[in-house]
């Protein structure tokens, strides 16, 4: 394993504008957040899996098992599923070869997909498997949660995190507090205890998926006018979080890629889709309803077994689909 450091670190230091900022309060639930005007998102909303095109299946794959400790759900020649012990699925793999790797923060699309582990002892033992592969990943706590970020053999994005319980997240106003701050590596190691690492954890979920945008306020028509996420976060420069259920995002947008930023062509390593998990058939209804009424085109796609998915594409062409929990 090459000692690769991480060419993804955030586009800027937040230290001191909301840990030294005045008049923060507990982040008590419905405390904090602001509702779309129409439909809104159930608070039992999750992630699902990511659908990646990578060049190299492959090398792919020797990257996701030795150094994220994915266990592999199925492959085929085209590709692979990959998730967590108990069979959920994380991250998909789809082979395409001759494709170049992500040119840099040039397009708009995938920033990162999360991995969300169970607890602080989890990201403290990954972080030390890291060191011992000499990988150096990027590394932020974000007041909610901790995290390290990586890029994977194609330069997609990843970030593994923790988060914090939610007693210790804090607001201002109807602002959650977020920010990019130095993280406590000595006490994440320390929390790690003397147990390796071996592999995913059980309870490891998809926690949320961050993109490049061209515009933050036609995201948001999208994201969160359409779709029915909540805004969470709105005055981190260029960026702004949304979620529902009163996590602190399932989704980032920015818009740090520049103006110029364009959509990946078909013959670059992206994201092809990523997925949102509702609780049941009518809010997943609901959600097509919602996103048709905004202008925006649905595909719906029947299955026999599970009901039906949907799929939309935001105002640069990244794909997210909607299904019912458990669906395949």
């Amino acid at each position: 394993m090459t000692n690769k450091t991480t060419r993804e670190t955030l586009s800027v230091s937040t230290q001191g504008i909301f840990g030294e900022a005045t008049g923060a309060q507990p982040a008590t639930p419905g405390s904090y957040g602001r509702a779309p005007s129409g439909f809104r998102l159930p608070g039992e909303t999750a992630l699902g899996p990511v659908r990646l095109q990578i060049a190299d299946l492959g090398r792919s794959l020797d990257y996701y098992q030795e150094v994220l400790g994915l266990e592999v759900l199925e492959r085929t020649s085209a590709g692979a599923r990959l998730g967590a012990p108990g069979g959920v699925e994380l991250v998909e793999l789809v082979e395409r070869r001759g494709i170049r790797p992500v040119p840099g923060r040039s397009r708009t699309g995938l920033f990162h997909f999360a991995i969300l582990l169970p607890d602080r002892a989890s990201l403290g033992r990954f972080a030390r498997h890291l060191g011992q592969l000499g990988v150096r990943p990027g590394a932020a706590d974000h007041l909610v949660s901790e995290a390290l970020y990586l890029q994977d053999s194609d330069n997609l994005g990843i970030e593994v995190y923790a988060d914090r319980p939610r007693t210790a997240w804090h607001r201002i106003g109807r602002e959650l507090m977020m920010a990019t701050d130095p993280i406590d590596m000595a006490g994440l190691l320390a929390a790690a205890g003397s147990e390796p690492w071996n592999g995913i954890p059980a309870g490891t979920v998809m926690g949320h998926v961050h993109l490049h945008v061209g515009d933050l306020s036609r995201g948001a028509a999208f994201y969160s006018n359409a779709l029915g996420f909540d805004h969470t976060v709105w005055g981190y420069p260029g960026a702004l979080f949304l979620g529902a259920g009163g996590y602190h995002h399932h989704l980032g947008t920015n818009v740090w890629a520049g103006a110029g930023a364009t959509p990946p062509p078909s013959d670059e390593a992206q994201l092809l889709e990523w997925t949102i998990d509702l609780p049941d058939p009518a809010s997943l209804e609901a959600a097509a309803g919602s996103l048709e009424e905004g202008g925006f085109d649905v595909a719906r796609e029947e299955d026999p077994s599970s009901g039906f998915s949907v799929t939309a594409k935001d105002s640069w062409g990244t794909a997210v689909r909607l299904r019912c929990a458990g669906s395949p």
